[in-house]
């Protein structure tokens, strides 16, 4: 028992032995994180239109909202809109239901929606195509948001100015602290998208609306990076 508790006591020492030069050897990290942004003028829009119909029977309310979202849709064409940015966003059909009698509820009717998002790369026709699709039977609008169709080239500006924005802190911390930035350990990146987004309040904006202002803005990619440097003396 001697020599065994002799024995594991000299490689725990040679294990602690190891493990402070582990320490030695371990050079100093520094970390900090940067933001870049970067803002660029929208070249396509994003609209999101409805047709909400109503009537006795389940079959008329849905014939309806095919004709006037038929009409709709020629309409969009007609106006240049390919096929590609046209999309059935939501599709509802339901009872119409009159709980004024207490305890007893009364189907009325029946009401079918029906909504269409749709990409407008021209941007000087939004007004009137906004126009339009009101005076074809459109009578909800659910939102618009400006975007750009090859939004990487802004990103990556907003990218590279956070790389930088980062490597200024560090170089300022190391130069208070008396040390020098070494090589760079990791990278990691978080990216916040922040469209310009318009609401309506409903079917009252496009029952009001006899014409369209719009004003584009500007778009804004934000990008947060934190990276990791090793010190030198």
């Amino acid at each position: 028992m001697r020599i065994g508790l002799a024995t594991l006591l000299a490689g725990v020492m040679a294990m602690q032995v190891l493990a402070g030069a582990a320490v030695a050897d371990t050079k100093g990290q520094l970390t900090a994180s940067g933001e870049g942004r970067s803002d660029a003028r929208p070249d396509m829009a994003t609209i999101v239109v409805g047709v909400s119909t109503q009537a006795v029977s389940a079959r008329d309310a849905l014939s309806e909202n095919n004709a006037r979202l038929g009409a709709v849709l020629a309409q969009l064409k007609a106006a240049g809109i390919e096929d590609r940015d046209l999309q059935t966003s939501g599709l509802s059909m339901g009872p119409m239901i009159d709980y004024s009698v207490r305890g007893k509820a009364k189907v009325t009717g029946y009401q079918v929606s029906n909504q269409l998002t749709v990409r407008v790369r021209a941007l000087d026709n939004l007004g009137a195509i906004l126009d339009q699709t009101v005076s074809d039977g459109a009578n909800e609008f659910r939102g618009l948001n400006f975007g750009l169709a090859e939004p990487g080239p802004a990103v990556d500006a907003a990218r590279v100015a956070a790389v930088k924005d980062a490597r200024r802190k560090a170089e300022m911390m190391a130069e208070a602290a008396g040390v020098k930035l070494g090589r760079v350990m990791s990278i990691t990146e978080q990216m916040a998208h922040a469209p310009i987004t318009l609401r309506s309040r409903g079917d009252m904006m496009m029952a009001e609306a006899a014409s369209v202002p719009v004003a584009e803005g500007e778009i804004s990619y934000a990008v947060t990076v934190n990276m990791v440097w090793e010190l030198e003396d």
